[in-house]
């Protein structure tokens, strides 16, 4: 029988390769204090030769070399069967880590027994948070203030910013929220099994709230460490966030096939927690936004 860890990082990687070398490097860095760890890394048939890479120069990594790009959820999945650790990290390849992350959050998660999952404070290089390591559930009237922009008006407003729960952004302590972020998901293994990790129904985005709302669903709480960092560059591989547009190598078919699937994963979400929620009506609406949002992104990716 094979012998458990304590930390299963699970990076998914495509055609990162640069970032990824970064990313390990933070975690080789690590002060872990005789905490156990296991790093897979998962790579979506890039077409940058990373498999190549991490198979000749990692040779203690864990490499899944997927023949085709299954999507977020599908790649993170193969992991399921290599992951020896009692907690699972999932891990973007173009974030860094600080040197104490990985043991706070287990610490904190050894400590906390009610906890399913947690993230830290995600910083964009601009030193942004990056909000969606901090999140309310896309209901209508959450997406429809963030996407209006009257969020950005009322950032601490409890009515207005349900979406990025921003009246709790200012609370340096460790404290609760609905959904984080599948670029720093902390998971206990037990709980990701039960909620049978990540739903193949998304292809890309989504798949983090899709995950928040099925912990949350199963009684555990999920948690944000303010005081913990890690560095993400966000959008280097689909090229169309606009902080990271100008580093992304991300093609002209790969952004709108991002702008694509990002509004479908609303899609997803709305009509698996929502539909039955409201009037027929209103729901029709609330797709025909969708849909214009959509042809919005894909012409200006």
């Amino acid at each position: 029988m094979s012998q458990k860890v304590d930390i299963s990082i699970v990076i998914l990687n495509y055609n990162s390769l640069e970032y990824l070398k970064g990313c390990l490097s933070s975690i080789d860095k690590s002060k872990l204090g005789g905490i156990s760890i296991e790093t897979i890394v998962v790579d979506n048939a890039s077409s940058d030769d990373s498999a190549k890479v991490i198979a000749s120069k990692y040779p203690k990594i864990k490499l899944i070399a997927s023949k085709k790009n299954t999507g977020f959820a599908g790649g993170n999945n193969l992991a399921r069967r290599l992951a020896k650790g009692n907690f699972v990290l999932f891990l973007n390849p173009d974030t860094v880590l600080e040197p104490n992350v990985l043991a706070g959050v287990y610490k904190f998660m050894k400590k906390n027994k009610d906890v399913g999952a947690a993230t830290c404070r995600l910083e964009l290089a601009s030193k942004e948070l990056d909000y969606s390591c901090h999140r309310g559930y896309p209901t209508p009237f959450n997406a429809f203030f963030y996407f209006s922009g009257i969020t950005k008006l009322f950032p601490r407003s409890k009515l207005f910013s349900g979406y990025t729960q921003g009246w709790k952004l200012d609370d340096p302590n460790n404290h609760e929220v609905d959904a984080i972020t599948g670029a720093f998901f902390f998971v206990r293994r037990k709980v990701a099994d039960a909620v049978g990790w990540w739903d193949t129904d998304y292809f890309w985005y989504g798949e983090d709230l899709e995950f928040s709302y099925r912990v949350k669903e199963n009684g555990w709480k999920i948690m944000y460490l303010p005081k913990l960092k890690t560095l993400h560059y966000k959008g280097v591989t689909s090229g169309i966030k606009k902080h990271t547009k100008k580093i992304s190598s991300a093609s002209k078919e790969t952004r709108v096939r991002s702008a694509r699937a990002s509004v479908e994963a609303m899609r997803i979400f709305y009509k698996k927690h929502y539909t039955d929620k409201y009037p027929k009506l209103f729901s029709e609406l609330v797709l025909l936004g969708m849909s214009t949002l959509q042809k919005f992104r894909e012409l200006t990716a």
